[in-house]
């Protein structure tokens, strides 16, 4: 229940104290595991005590038992080890302090951590975390790479000499950070946030120079993993070349055995890409030497034809032809004009000569009656009758008489 309490009426100190431990004392023995960072066994003691630290969280606990409890553990329990510890919560009145009575202490084995290790993959796997079209593409030529390593270590003057050999010109923004220990995964986590934060970071490269399972636990751990996956910086993870590879090189976009082989996939080697210039330059040249070469061939053999060499050849010839053409065209329209004209001329002859007009000039004459009908027969014309005589040059008027 919640205490009344004022500013008129406050608890004392021992008392706040006295009921924190009773209700501490209400919560029974509990298992909790976490991992040894302290350990005291003072000569004569009857009691140990020690630091259980949880591996993932900057979160600890002291935790005291009876000698007898820790000397069934003692030949494979020390400081660094994950233990599971059965033990009552207790609270020290005096000094406002919280511990753990531990009444038995169980070491969590290799394979217990391994198998824990597969059941934390196939769930991630599961969110796909580890899927390949998640995965970011490298730079081609970083800027500025972040490095996340231990400090002073082997893994940092691998990755620093091998990228600066490579590209002199390239430069390191570093976190040196604990790589294993209780303190190993929120120091690791933090820097790879403040990196990913961090204005013209390229790329970021995790590492270490390999290690035991138990060294490279920090780097399987769901909150590292998490963190990387939710990265915009593409991530390197270089820890090694352990059989059991970290979950970290699941989640990082490269994966690099060693941090020697980091340094090689992250920077390009300044010689070889020199002689990769070098190289296209070569191959462009030939090709536009190659191209003009063939363009002047064709040109030259373009030249080389009759047509190129005297151009006006063919517009003479044309010319030529045509005037040819033209002359034949005349020549032809002048027979087939003579032609006509003496066609015209005997058929205008045959019909003058057989025209009325000239039968009447060789003496004919064409008599008609007033009605203008033509007399064929003496038996048409009465006697007295008038009739009109047409000549070739006239005519006149007849009469018939009878005698």
């Amino acid at each position: 229940m919640a205490l009344n309490t004022s500013a008129e009426t406050p608890l004392p100190v021992g008392e706040v104290s006295r009921l924190i431990g009773g209700w501490i004392e209400r919560l029974g023995a509990v298992w909790v595991e976490g991992q040894i960072t302290q350990l005291s066994r003072r000569p004569g003691a009857g009691v140990v005590f020690m630091t259980l630290r949880d591996p993932a969280h900057d979160i600890s606990v002291s935790v005291t038992c009876y000698r007898k409890v820790f000397d069934a553990v003692v030949d494979v329990v020390a400081e660094g080890a994950r233990v599971v510890v059965h033990a009552k919560p207790e609270w020290y009145g005096p000094r406002g302090q919280l511990s753990l009575r531990a009444a038995e202490i169980r070491p969590v084995g290799i394979g217990e951590l391994l198998a824990r290790l597969e059941r934390l993959k196939k769930e991630l796997a599961g969110e796909g975390l580890f899927a390949p079209e998640h995965k970011k593409s490298l730079p081609f030529l970083p800027q500025l790479i972040g490095l996340v390593c231990g400090r002073a270590s082997a893994a940092e003057r691998d990755v620093l000499e091998n990228a600066r050999r490579r590209w002199p010109a390239v430069r390191f923004e570093v976190r040196n950070v604990p790589v294993q220990g209780v303190h190993a995964v929120p120091q690791v986590v933090g820097a790879v946030k403040e990196l990913d934060a961090l204005a013209g970071v390229d790329v970021i490269i995790v590492a270490r120079g390999g290690g035991s399972v138990e060294d490279l636990l920090p780097f399987s751990s769901e909150e590292l993993v998490r963190t990387v996956a939710a990265c915009r910086t593409p991530v390197v993870s270089a820890i090694g070349h352990e059989p059991d590879a970290p979950l970290l090189d699941l989640v990082a976009d490269v994966r690099a055995s060693t941090p020697t082989d980091a340094a090689k996939k992250v920077v390009p080697e300044v010689g070889e890409e020199y002689e990769r210039v070098r190289q296209l330059l070569d191959r462009a040249r030939r090709t536009v030497e190659s191209f003009v070469d063939r363009e002047e061939s064709g040109l030259t053999h373009a030249l080389g034809r009759p047509s190129m060499r005297d151009p006006h050849r063919m517009i003479d010839e044309r010319a030529e032809r045509v005037s040819a053409l033209t002359d034949r065209a005349r020549r032809t329209l002048g027979h087939l004009l003579d032609r006509a004209d003496s066609e015209l001329t005997h058929t205008r002859a045959r019909v003058v000569a057989l025209s009325p007009a000239a039968t009447l000039r060789r003496g004919y004459a064409v008599l008609q009656r007033a009605d203008g009908a033509v007399v064929r027969s003496p038996g048409e014309v009465v006697a007295d009758e008038e009739l009109r005589a047409r000549v070739a040059d006239g005519e006149f008027t007849v009469r018939r008489t009878d005698g």
